[in-house]
């Protein structure tokens, strides 16, 4: 069974994730938290031994029910947070996300509407609710062909 990569270091976590940056009529599918009054992207954690686009690719199909085609990376994120999950309640993040564009089908719609709790849903990027990661909300409206490095520190807000 493939790790994901979750290690401890110290009193937090270092965690190495991948997001999907799926748009279709100016929205963003999302995914709702139940862990709090948020939305996070579609993604995970990179399992050992794979590759940041391999896990993209699974993560999208295991979330959405679709093999969607990987456009481009666009974003590489360090983020410093508390988290809010109940096994590491308020224990500090490191984390390294890479956040690939998707190929959006226009037939697209996802086929899963429930994942442990937390459901699938579009999103506009100026709803009331938290979006994370929080650059989502201004980076996506100027989008650039390469690659944008983002360095956020929340750990006063947790997530």
């Amino acid at each position: 069974m493939a790790q994901d990569l979750t290690l401890p270091v110290g009193d937090g976590y270092l965690n190495v994730r991948v997001g999907a940056i799926i748009q279709k009529n100016g929205k963003l599918l999302m995914v709702a938290s139940s862990c709090g009054d948020y939305y996070y992207s579609v993604g995970g954690r990179i399992q050992f031994g794979e590759s940041a686009e391999e896990a993209i690719r699974r993560e999208v199909l295991e979330e959405t029910g679709w093999a969607l085609e990987i456009e481009r990376l666009g974003f590489i994120h360090e983020d410093f947070f508390l988290c809010d999950a109940p096994s590491k309640w308020l224990k500090p993040m490191y984390e390294i996300a890479f956040y690939f564009y998707m190929k959006t089908p226009p037939d697209f719609e996802p086929l899963c509407e429930k994942l442990d709790g937390e459901g699938l849903e579009w999103v506009s990027p100026d709803t009331e609710k938290a979006i994370y990661p929080t650059f989502f909300r201004t980076e996506l409206h100027k989008p650039c062909a390469g690659v944008r490095h983002i360095v956020t520190d929340e750990r006063g807000s947790g997530h």
